[in-house]
């Protein structure tokens, strides 16, 4: 797996998405995260193959969608997501969000029913992570994943599954630095990865940041990227223009103090900007 990504969340199908996937392969990236939500596997799809770098090189990731958990539905949402993407396999499959129950039982009769007779006790996302092994078995997924798993939910996991996620993706900058999760995947061989490493923008300004970013003479946003991949973090910034694009992979060429990581880890302030998968059951 790539030590940095491309995330494509909020690229806009089309044009916006194909042109900052091309510029990121361009500028040496070779992991593209989509998602069936995002809208844009198709747009991801065409950049991938206009680039003409070869699909071994490629490490390609898309994820389950809320609405399609279940096993047979799993096992359609991944068949339609592979075709739009025009591609034969897929590098890692994710559960986008750990859903405990079916989509459908929020319909009035399914609920009236659970009144009833009580809700299943297998939280619906086991249903999913078994289709998700089975896409494994055929070869047609190299590895599957979490998303937004708190460490309840992985706990939940292993004790229904043998396959350990190969990923977790959760939000991880210095403002939400989730230092037990991480000390937990890191012990159960876990990849933890970062979306939205770069706080969607509202902490570029932090005084701390400013003044680490002239000590090494590098922007904010590398220096969130770096604090990440320091501490075996995947990050997955989303860029749209090439010199963004350039600007967050530009990070392998310094490196941060213990001293400032120091700082940086203690800036945390449990600050969710995405979802919140804390109350999740």
């Amino acid at each position: 797996m790539p030590a940095i990504g491309l995330g494509a969340y909020q690229l806009a199908p089309g044009k916006e998405t194909e042109h900052a996937v091309i510029c990121a392969l361009k500028a040496g990236y070779r992991l593209i995260d989509t998602a069936r939500y995002y809208d844009n596997e198709e747009s991801v799809g065409r950049a991938l193959r206009t680039s003409g770098i070869p699909r071994e090189e490629l490490y390609v990731t898309t994820k389950l969608w809320n609405a399609d958990h279940g096993f047979e539905e799993t096992l359609r949402a991944f068949d339609a997501s592979l075709k739009r993407l025009g591609l034969d396999y897929l590098d890692l499959y994710l559960i986008h969000w750990p859903v405990a129950e079916p989509p459908w039982s929020s319909w009035k009769p399914v609920k009236a029913l659970f009144a009833r007779v009580g809700k299943p006790n297998r939280p619906v996302r086991l249903e999913s992570w078994r289709a998700m092994e089975r896409l494994v078995a055929e070869g047609r997924c190299r590895s599957i994943g979490v998303s937004n798993y708190a460490i309840r939910h992985l706990e939940e996991l292993r004790h229904a599954s043998q396959t350990v996620p190969a990923v977790n993706q959760v939000e991880f900058t210095p403002f939400l630095y989730q230092q037990e999760l991480l000390s937990y995947c890191r012990s159960r061989g876990i990849q933890l990865e970062a979306y939205s490493p770069l706080t969607r923008g509202q902490r570029l300004k932090h005084p701390v940041l400013a003044g680490l970013a002239g000590r090494y003479r590098r922007t904010a946003a590398q220096i969130l990227i770096r604090w990440a991949i320091q501490h075996d973090v995947v990050p997955i910034p989303k860029a749209a223009s090439p010199s963004h694009v350039q600007e967050n992979n530009a990070v392998f060429d310094f490196e941060i103090s213990a001293a400032d990581m120091a700082s940086l880890d203690r800036l945390n302030e449990n600050l969710h900007l995405c979802w919140n998968p804390s109350s999740v059951p």
